[in-house]
């Protein structure tokens, strides 16, 4: 209804021009058709003959007038006001309602759709929670705020990728590991011989518990069965991590999210497409050296303090 009425009000705006009240080679403005926060006020408003009026040298609420004697017929509308500084303010007939409900009845799950976005590609890349632990409140926010901006985008005809990008190596899945592996050798978090950076959470007796009885565990496109070698640290690595994304996916589901591509960080490293990136930026500058690390120069681009890329113990941060 809002794009119909807009429609309308454009060819009002083509008359004004066809009588010299506003320029004729006025470009169509930036106007708004909104819903009005209170419902006093109409079904629909614009600012319309606020903006026309500066080119057209006129008081907002004498083109606000000509504008409303401009619009073409129709039997949608039952009635305009102009209010206050000039705001025109529609309240539809019953007709257009009842027309409106049976558009919505027979197009059911259709309805709004649009194909305004096609030809053109987008890729969004959401909740991406590292396997290290279950999802928490702020993944399940991402979630609902990625998953909505992916309907709507496909909803109006863009060609939607949706990606969950996740570590599967580097210091925090190695954290993760080692915690998993104190957990198979019966070591508690407060014990002697607990890892230094390792993961507390309860959450991991029950992989270790799953990696001992030698579980199979499918995600995603592959399947990991444990070895329940309690000193296998590369085992429990891979066990660990598809058993978290198990769940994380399971959640997920259960919430209505799903994605097209996951996308491992540990193929950057196999593609070598970390360290060609290095390369790059320090070739360009971007870089320099201290304390045995390697810096990121991200305060040329607006960041508050530089960041370390490469720790002084080799690894990428």
């Amino acid at each position: 209804m809002k794009t119909q009425l807009r429609a309308r009000i454009e060819q009002g705006i083509d008359t004004l021009r066809d009588r010299g009240i506003v320029p004729a080679d006025l470009a169509l403005p930036e106007f708004v058709v909104e819903r009005p926060k209170d419902r006093s006020h109409g079904d629909f408003s614009t600012n319309v003959a606020m903006i026309l009026s500066k080119p057209a040298r006129s008081s907002p609420r004498v083109i606000a007038q000509a504008l409303v004697d401009a619009l073409p017929p129709g039997d949608d509308i039952a009635g305009i006001d102009i209010a206050g500084p000039g705001f025109l303010n529609f309240r539809l007939a019953e007709p257009a309602w009842q027309r409106l409900l049976r558009d919505i009845h027979q197009l059911g799950a259709g309805y709004g759709r649009n194909d305004s976005g096609q030809g053109h590609r987008a890729g969004v890349e959401y909740v991406s929670a590292n396997p290290t632990g279950p999802l928490h409140v702020g993944h399940g926010r991402a979630a609902v705020i990625g998953d909505c901006i992916a309907r709507v985008l496909a909803a109006n005809g863009w060609a939607v990728t949706r990606e969950f990008y996740y570590n599967d190596a580097g210091v925090q899945i190695d954290n993760l590991a080692r915690s998993v592996q104190a957990r198979v050798l019966d070591i508690a978090p407060d014990d002697a011989g607990w890892p230094t950076e390792g993961y507390r959470g309860e959450y991991l007796v029950d992989v270790a518990a799953a990696y001992l009885r030698g579980d199979t565990v499918a995600f995603e496109d592959h399947s990991v069965t444990a070895t329940g070698d309690p000193r296998d640290l590369d085992a429990i690595r891979r066990f660990a991590v598809a058993w978290l994304r198990r769940e994380q996916n399971a959640d997920l589901a259960a919430y209505g999210v799903g994605f097209d591509v996951y996308f491992l960080e540990s193929a950057l490293y196999a593609e070598d497409k970390v360290e060609e990136t290095v390369r790059e930026l320090v070739a360009r500058g971007h870089t320099y050296e201290d304390g045995g690390a390697l810096w990121l120069r991200s305060t040329d681009f607006g960041d508050d303090k530089d960041r370390v890329m490469r720790k002084s113990d080799g690894t990428y941060t």
